[in-house]
C-alpha cells in the first residue's frame, strides 16, 4: 500500500506520465493549512490569555459607548469642536464624528492594546501582529481576495439596504473635502479594527489556544456588524475566519488593513454610482 507525500510510480513509469501524476496530485490535494504556531502553556499563558480576553471586553464596552460618532454627536462635542476648529469643520460638522471614530479607534483599538502588551503581558508588540517586516510577499493573496469581492461589491451596492446604509456621512453625496475627510476618518477606524481583531484577540489568544483563536476572535468581530444588513454581517463571519488566518501566517494585520479599508472605501464610491452623484466626489 503507498503511504508516501507524492503521487506514487516506480522508476519504470514514461517520465510524461509521471510529470502529468504530479500535476493531478497537486493540483487534487487538500491544503495544508496547518501554521507553525509556538502554543504555550502553564499559568502565565493562561494569565496572558485572561488579560488579553479582559482587556478585550473592557476596551470593546468602552468604544461602544463612548468611541464612536453617536456620542460625538450626543455629548455635544460636535458643536464644540465645530466652533472652535472652524474652517470645513464649520460648514460640515459631521465630518468631525467620523475623524473623532477613527481617532478613538486609533487609540482604543490600536494604541491601549500595544500599551497591554507592553507593561501588563510584558511581550513585544511584533508577536502580536504589529509588524511590516516580511509582509510584501504576503499582499498578492489579499489583492486576489479584493478582485474577487469587487463584483460581489457591485452585486450588493445594488441593494436598498446598502443604498440606504452606505456612506455614513449623510452629506458624502455634496463631495468635496468634507467627503475625504469623512473617507480619512472611516480608514483610520479599519486600521484600529484590524490591529484589535486580527492583531491583539488573534495573536494573543492564538498563543494559548492555537488556530482555534481565530474562532475565538470571530465571535465579538461578528457581534459588532449586528446592526448592518444581514449579508454584510454574515460576510463578516468568513471574513473574520480568513482574515486572522491569514493574519496569523503572515504574522502581521497590516495586510488586512489595506483591503479591509478598499473594500469599504469600493462600497461607498460604489453606492454614489449608483445614486448618480460620484462625480461630485472625483
Amino acid at each position: 500500500m503507498y503511504l508516501g507525500a507524492g503521487p506514487p510510480y516506480t522508476s519504470g513509469t514514461p517520465r510524461r506520465l509521471v510529470a502529468d501524476a504530479e500535476e493531478v496530485w497537486l493540483l487534487t490535494r487538500v491544503p495544508d493549512l496547518s501554521l507553525d504556531l509556538e502554543i504555550r502553556d502553564g499559568k502565565k499563558a493562561d494569565r496572558d490569555a485572561f488579560v488579553v480576553l479582559m482587556a478585550g471586553t473592557l476596551l470593546l464596552f468602552v468604544f461602544h459607548y463612548w468611541g464612536r460618532p453617536q456620542f460625538y454627536v450626543s455629548s455635544g462635542l460636535i458643536e464644540w469642536v465645530s466652533e472652535r476648529v472652524g474652517g470645513t469643520l464649520e460648514g460640515h460638522p459631521g465630518v468631525g464624528a467620523y475623524l473623532y471614530w477613527g481617532a478613538t479607534s486609533l487609540v482604543l483599538r490600536t494604541l491601549l492594546p500595544i500599551a497591554v502588551v507592553v507593561w501588563i503581558i510584558k511581550d513585544s508588540p511584533r508577536d502580536y501582529g504589529f509588524r511590516i517586516r516580511g509582509i510584501a510577499r504576503h499582499f498578492p493573496v489579499y489583492l486576489a481576495m479584493y478582485v474577487v469581492m469587487f463584483p460581489v461589491l457591485i452585486w450588493a451596492s445594488s441593494f436598498e439596504s446598502f443604498l440606504n446604509y452606505y456612506p455614513f456621512y449623510d452629506r458624502a453625496a455634496e463631495g468635496g473635502i468634507a467627503f475625504w475627510l469623512y473617507e480619512i476618518g472611516y480608514g483610520f477606524q479599519f486600521v484600529g479594527i484590524e490591529a484589535f481583531f486580527r492583531g491583539f484577540l488573534t495573536f494573543g489568544l492564538a498563543k494559548r489556544f492555537g488556530l482555534l483563536g481565530v474562532p475565538i476572535m470571530t465571535v465579538p468581530y461578528v457581534m459588532i456588524h449586528f446592526g448592518k444588513p444581514a449579508p454584510e454581517a454574515f460576510a463578516a463571519i468568513i471574513a473574520g475566519l480568513a482574515l486572522g488566518y491569514l493574519a496569523l501566517r503572515s504574522k502581521s494585520f497590516v495586510p488586512g488593513v489595506f483591503l479591509h479599508v478598499g473594500v469599504a472605501i469600493t462600497m461607498d464610491l460604489l453606492v454614489l454610482w449608483r445614486l448618480g452623484v460620484l462625480g461630485n466626489v472625483l
